[in-house]
């Protein structure tokens, strides 16, 4: 319902799936509906940021060009002949202080610059919207700096120069150590390609290096699947994305499943892959984290656990989405925005206006509570009582969850734990977040609308207009396909 359309900067990795299959949907649904919405409860004050003005916030620069169009991709990039990269990074450049200033950013915890294949901009490209972080706000040396990377444009000299200008963590998208699946999806580069650039990464950026993998791809068997996790073990890092191929509508990969040229994958099947990944990976000493991230020795994504935790960035470049409260026109409300799509038009309205912000909602209290609970299951340490209380002072996290309803059901069925630290999934429950999740935000949304007296809004079982969250298009957080 929400995350169903996630897509990454360069492609389409997780998706949502039904009750009996994992729940790889992306980190952000970025494609959530935008329409006017209006405050419930009456509260006042800005939910999930305190009484006072949030001094930090995340950055989520776009890169929207690509080289060719993957099989399976269906997110915002565009392959054209030449990119007038001086004309665009002075757009990205001039958005980011704009929107700096109008959050009235004191600091910048990370950036992450997502694409499209944000490797295929210049060092100089990268180097110069930093600066502008630095400058507007404040960009901490030890800030956590992301860039995804597609092997066919990952040469060392070439991350070295992204290392000097200000990178210090790579996702690279390598999504099959095989050259049939490879082609499948219309991937630029070979196993050996992919490789070589992950080991390149792993030289520049040691212990942050993280690898996007696909499954569930049509025709994939699970012995063909436990040879790319056991080749993705030799090869990695600290850090791995796993994402369930979606098949999104307009793509070429879905249109040869639907007329029957390729086989949908089972349910099962994918089912099984999901927990043989999870076995594998954690018997190899990784920490899964989020439904598709993976990590050992420490190396989580800092910038996709904001996203994870409700936290606030801001969108910069074509089609990238924000979530943070514009202070310096006077709001105190948290705002949902999109930037423009077509990088064309997106340059025009930011040299015109200084940003090319197309759509902005606000989100009410009640929808800020269903993304931070859609989002915070996504991750083991769950919804904690501490962010929770920042949200939602008033109604505490155990007088929506602690009653008789679908959380206590699903508690005594042993898929979710509410104690002392907050509400989470157990293993066996993050496995299937998306069948939870209905039930959980309808309780929510009833009890919502005991306690504010307003009888609720018409959300339907899904949850509300859902939740875009997660900034930009980052891969790793959402599962798309390149890069991480």
């Amino acid at each position: 319902w929400w995350a169903c359309t996630w897509g990454s900067p360069c492609h389409t990795r997780g998706g949502a799936v039904g009750v009996s299959a994992p729940c790889i949907q992306r980190g952000h649904p970025w494609r959530a509906r935008l329409e006017p919405v209006s405050g419930v409860g009456g509260q006042r004050g800005v939910p999930g940021v305190g009484p006072g003005r949030p001094p930090t916030l995340a950055l989520c620069p776009q890169w929207p060009y690509c080289r060719k169009h993957c099989s399976y991709c269906s997110f915002n990039k565009y392959v054209v002949p030449a990119v007038d990269e001086a004309a665009v990074r002075a757009c990205l450049v001039r958005e980011a202080r704009t929107l700096l200033r109008l959050g009235q950013v004191r600091s910048v915890t990370s950036v992450f610059f997502g694409g499209g294949t944000p490797s295929l901009a210049s060092p100089q490209t990268i180097a110069a919207v930093l600066e502008a972080a630095a400058e507007a706000a404040h960009l901490p040396a030890g800030a956590e700096v992301t860039l995804e990377a597609n092997p066919s444009s990952a040469s060392p000299a070439r991350l070295a120069g992204f290392r000097a200008a200000g990178v210090n963590r790579l996702s690279v998208g390598v999504q099959s150590l095989d050259d049939a699946e490879l082609r499948l999806l219309g991937r630029e580069h070979t196993a050996d390609e992919a490789r070589a650039a992950v080991e390149a990464a792993r030289g520049l950026f040691p212990g942050r290096t993280s690898i996007d993998l696909l499954f569930g791809l049509p025709g994939q068997s699970r012995e063909a699947w436990a040879r790319c996790l056991e080749a993705a073990l030799g090869l990695c890092d600290d850090h791995l994305a796993l994402y369930q191929l979606t098949l999104e509508r307009g793509t070429a990969l879905e249109a040869r499943v639907r007329q029957g040229a390729l086989p949908a994958p089972p349910q099962d099947l994918l089912a099984d892959m999901y927990h043989t990944a999870r076995a594998v990976l954690a018997a190899a000493g990784f920490r899964q984290y989020e439904v598709s991230n993976f990590a050992r020795k420490g190396a989580l994504s800092t910038h996709n656990l904001s996203y994870w935790r409700a936290e606030q960035y801001i969108g910069v470049g074509p089609g990238a989405h924000g979530r943070f409260v514009p202070w310096g026109e006077g709001s105190c409300q948290r705002e949902a925005r999109v930037q423009t799509p077509d990088p064309d038009t997106w340059m025009k309205e930011v040299q015109s206006h200084g940003h090319g912000t197309r759509r902005r909602a606000a989100l009410s209290p009640l929808e800020q509570l269903e993304e931070l609970l859609a989002l915070g299951l996504r991750t083991d340490e769950g919804v904690t009582q501490q962010r929770w209380g920042r949200f939602s002072p008033q109604l505490p996290l155990r007088a929506v969850f602690g009653v008789p309803g679908e959380a206590m059901a699903l508690q005594q069925q042993g898929w979710l734990l509410l104690d002392g630290r907050g509400l989470r999934c157990t293993p066996e429950g993050l496995a299937v977040l998306d069948s939870l999740l209905p039930g959980l935000l309808c309780q929510l949304q009833r009890c919502w609308a005991r306690t504010a007296g307003t009888g609720g809004r018409d959300t339907g079982a899904a949850g509300g207009r859902g939740t875009e969250a997660a900034g930009g298009q980052s891969t790793e957080a959402r599962g798309g396909r390149g890069p991480e």
